[in-house]
């Protein structure tokens, strides 16, 4: 039997999220109208509202459309004010006939909301591989378009590939447990706006295969997912890096990554979009001197990538724990998510809960007091005071063009400052090195206000008190 009344033929799928801009989205339809066999129709006309599921309060009332030949039909519903969950309705309106509630029929699409949409990128970490139980239940308003093209309620694991249509960020073995709908439903607690989330990362993908000045693939098939979710989001959560551990790529990340944040700026027109980025947390595996320090380089282009690069912001990893030797585990990935969601609610969405920033090294200066030499390190970002909770543990390194400087205590000595006890003064050009290895202390300083470490950090130059040589 043929349908009756109005049919979308266009328009949002059930469960999308539009994105919203300065607070009010819009939504293209069309599609065509059939009348019924028994009935002569003089005069027909589709129209088209939006209503609050919650309520069924009317948000865009009645708009005619546009009534096109062969019984098409077509209209932009503009104005629509971010929130929801809202149902679109159509209805057909025959001969001029005033009482809408008994028009034919039409097509209803629901569970739609006008909100913002983040696009998850990276590799393993992003795509979410925590294995294990912990409560991070699915929330309305919290949406994901999945592997199959078809927008859905937000539930884990976001990047499972059941009828997949993207293959290039395929998983081979299931995925589990992700960062990101504790990001969604932390942004959605504080400001009401729906949430859609957007999952292109990929296990084991190289810096390379994200930006278009190398291979690129997964950045193609990114842009592709953010083009058929209408082309517009709000920012990228991006998780990346221990793929680039290696000498020439590590040596080449900060580089390669601004190059690829270039494109995407370009590609979407925001040169202002957001990039909230996770500093890499550890692996255990076994590593050697020249492994340890391409990880070092890794997480120290990281945090400059948050200093020189407007609108991009790190946040630290290291304190949270596995699931197996590299992967977050669930409770690590609601520590991380978090994070993400309160930079973005401090930066992004101006809704302030406190500090968001992690300790960051500000400045690097030794000095000789009595014939003892010191480093002293004074970090921004400390809204409380640096607490240390395992002070005998190694985990600041100092080296000069002689080798490395025995470290015989390191202690906080202000609110903001850690000083470390040399051995012997440095010759000629010294650095310091906090966390860089792939697999730091676990105990490192923290932040009495927001307990969040400290950012690690590689090859910083000392300079001389006084001296910049």
């Amino acid at each position: 039997m043929e349908q009756i009344g109005v049919i979308i033929q266009q328009g949002p799928q059930h469960w999308a999220i539009i994105q919203q801009e300065k607070g009010f989205g819009s939504i293209a339809l069309s599609g065509v109208w059939a009348g019924m066999a028994d009935r002569v129709i003089n005069h027909a006309q589709v129209l088209a509202r939006i209503v609050n599921e919650a309520d069924g309060r009317i948000v865009v009332p009645w708009r005619p459309c546009k009534m096109q030949v062969e019984q098409t039909w077509e209209i932009t519903l503009d104005g629509i004010p971010a929130g929801g969950l809202y149902r679109l309705e159509t209805c057909l309106q025959i001969d001029n006939h005033i009482a809408l509630e008994w028009a034919a029929r039409g097509d209803m699409i629901h569970h739609v909301g006008v909100g913002d949409i983040w696009v998850i990128a990276g590799q393993s970490n992003a795509a979410g591989y925590g294995k294990g139980p912990i409560e991070d239940s699915p929330q309305l308003g919290i949406h994901l378009l999945r592997h199959n093209g078809v927008w859905d309620l937000a539930s884990h694991p976001f990047n499972e590939s059941t009828a997949s249509i993207h293959y290039e960020n395929r998983e081979f073995a299931n995925p589990g447990h992700s960062p990101f709908l504790a990001f969604g439903k932390m942004i959605q607690a504080h400001t009401g706006s729906p949430i859609g989330l957007l999952q292109t990362a990929f296990g084991g993908s190289p810096l390379k295969a994200w930006n278009p000045d190398e291979d690129g693939y997964l950045y193609r098939n990114m842009m592709k997912i953010i083009a058929s979710a209408g082309g517009k989001v709000r920012g990228i959560l991006w998780y990346q890096g221990c793929s680039d551990c290696n000498p020439e790529e590590s040596s080449s990340y900060l580089v390669r990554f601004e190059r690829m944040v270039q494109h995407i700026r370009l590609d979407l027109n925001v040169m202002d979009l957001p990039i909230l980025t996770v500093q890499l947390n550890r692996c255990t595996d076994v590593a050697s001197i020249e492994v340890n320090q391409s990880w070092g380089r890794v997480r120290e282009a990281q945090r400059q990538a948050a200093l020189i690069l407007s609108e991009v912001y790190t946040v630290p990893a290291l304190d949270c724990p596995l699931s197996d030797g590299i992967h977050n585990s669930p409770a690590g990935n609601m520590i991380i998510g978090e994070r993400m969601a309160k930079v973005a609610l401090a930066h992004i969405y101006t809704n302030t809960l406190g500090s968001a920033a992690a300790p960051n090294l500000s400045s690097v200066v030794w000095q000789v007091e009595d014939g003892i030499a010191s480093i002293c390190l004074q970090f921004a970002n400390v809204s409380g005071y640096l607490i240390a909770i395992s002070p005998t543990d190694k985990l600041f390194s100092v080296e000069d063009a002689s080798g490395e400087i025995e470290i015989t205590q390191w202690e906080i000595t202000a609110r903001n400052e850690i000083t470390l006890r040399l051995s012997r003064s440095p010759e000629g050009e010294s650095f310091v090195h906090g966390a860089y290895e792939m697999n730091p202390s676990s105990h490192l300083p923290l932040d009495t206000d927001t307990y969040m470490p400290m950012l690690a950090f590689y090859k910083q130059r000392a300079r001389l008190a006084n001296i910049d040589f």
